[in-house]
């Protein structure tokens, strides 16, 4: 094992169950996202915040791949960036900008997804933004909330401007960078994050069509879509029924995660 991946020794014993269990889905969230192509070596970050009074988060050490993530290698860490449990690995200022200022700032964001996939920074560069075209684009075009590039996020100064553009949505494209979800799960922000992922995907297949021209869906269709994406009802499908099949696929690859 490399000294990239070594871990202090008996986490799962020196954490309580809930915050054992939070990074197991956390580090699930990392294989997923390697698996499905949507990691960028070792940048960018996911992270989760632990129950408490505090707001400690968890995320991942800046050495490893998403690859590479397990339960017991994420980093614990406060608002202020500084670790809050003895272990091996480092946290890139860029990454701890983006979070802290999300789970500083909004209670209900207790996970947070960022990435810079291709498709997702094509259309973070394109003028018009995500497109409502695609029924994946309708389910979170009304979620999403844009911020202007300010360069790499090592200002701490920009955490504000990100809470103030995000506001009260739960998807954000960041202009000429990538995306990012939030929710109150990590379950429910991989799910946003998967159906913003795709929608910008297809949304880049896009011009490929050309010749047989772009159909727009007809008025008052993403109303509807809207409506059928709000409520309770996609928090269960994310937590009960997309995530435990999206566990039983990466324990069928490498459960390591769970280590």
């Amino acid at each position: 094992m490399t000294a990239a991946l070594k871990v202090a020794p008996g986490v799962r014993e020196r954490v309580s169950p809930a915050e054992w269990a939070l990074r197991v889905d956390l580090a699930a969230a990392f294989r997923l996202a390697a698996l499905y192509g949507w990691d960028d070596l070792i940048f960018t970050h996911m992270s989760v915040r632990i129950p408490g009074p505090e707001h400690h988060f968890l995320i991942n050490s800046y050495s490893n791949m998403f690859e590479e993530v397990t339960a017991s290698n994420l980093v614990k860490i406060d608002l202020n960036g500084d670790k809050v449990m003895d272990c091996p690995g480092s946290v890139i200022r860029a990454g701890f900008v983006i979070h802290s200022a999300i789970h500083s700032a909004r209670e209900d964001a207790n996970a947070v997804i960022h990435l810079h996939t291709p498709q997702g920074q094509a259309v973070a560069a394109s003028a018009a933004g995500l497109l409502p075209v695609t029924q994946t684009a309708m389910i979170v075009h009304h979620e999403v909330a844009y911020h202007e590039s300010e360069g790499i996020a090592e200002d701490m100064g920009e955490r504000d401007r990100l809470v103030a553009d995000l506001g009260e949505k739960n998807v954000m494209i960041l202009r000429n960078h990538g995306t990012m979800a939030v929710g109150e799960t990590i379950q429910q922000a991989f799910l946003r994050m998967y159906f913003l992922e795709r929608a910008c995907q297809a949304q880049v297949m896009m011009p490929g069509a050309g010749a047989w021209g772009i159909h727009t869906p007809p008025a008052g269709v993403a109303e509807v879509i809207k409506r059928q994406v709000s409520g309770p009802a996609t928090k269960m499908v994310s937590e009960h029924f997309a995530w435990p099949a999206l566990l039983r696929k990466l324990d069928r690859i490498d459960s390591s995660f769970r280590d």
